[in-house]
């Protein structure tokens, strides 16, 4: 009876650590999916504001109300040229050379959250960290390469948080991982405060439309 008790305990143990890590996994990825969800938002909105003010913000309220009010122009191209007065001039002719030009017109202006966002209002709580009641860490700055300024941003969540109850020791694991397949490092984040990078650092295979629902 004995040695019945010890070979089911070794084979459930044998089965846990065969199924233990699976389980884990899809439980990972699908918490991963809707952290990089919220991480991309955070994103869009980041590129946006730069681009409209010429740096990056580390303020969640600032970057909503800047989402709630700004507009992107919407402007066409098209090609112009005009007489090179000068030169005509100095040949003694009316017409002859041109100076050749490109032309912006604007034709309107869109909101930021009907572009980025669709006209919903998800933006309005981008700052929460999916299925906890932690809110992602949000830096903005400036670093100096090759004697030129820079803005830089960083949003961040440690894997701790996103991973709350699950596994301990394959939390720890999971934090030290460095791979092409995976989320390196222990958080998940976008852009840097170290290098001028507005990326992720999640696999593409994230970027993929309907990975998680």
């Amino acid at each position: 009876m004995l040695l019945w008790i010890v070979i089911i305990f070794l084979g459930y143990q044998l089965y846990d650590s065969l199924i233990g890590p699976v389980e884990f996994n899809k439980k990972k990825e699908a918490r991963y999916a809707k952290v990089i969800e919220k991480l991309k938002d955070i994103q869009a909105a980041e590129l946006a504001y730069q681009s409209l003010n010429g740096k990056f913000t580390g303020s969640f309220d600032s970057l909503v109300r800047f989402v709630d009010t700004a507009k992107f122009a919407i402007t066409a191209r098209r090609d112009s040229s005009y007489a090179d007065v000068e030169k005509n001039r100095a040949y003694g002719i009316d017409e002859g050379y041109f100076i050749e030009t490109v032309v912006v017109d604007t034709l309107g202006f869109r909101a930021v959250k009907d572009s980025l966002y669709g006209g919903t209002d998800r933006y309005k709580t981008m700052m929460n960290v999916p299925d906890t009641d932690q809110k992602f860490d949000l830096q903005a700055g400036t670093i100096v390469k090759n004697d030129t300024e820079y803005s830089v941003f960083e949003a961040k969540v440690s894997k701790d948080v996103v991973l709350q109850g699950m596994d301990k020791d394959l939390i720890v694991q999971e934090k030290q991982v460095v791979s092409v397949d995976g989320v390196n490092g222990p958080f998940i984040k976008v852009g840097s405060m170290d290098e001028i990078n507005t990326s992720g650092n999640w696999p593409k295979i994230y970027d993929t439309p309907g990975l998680q629902q």
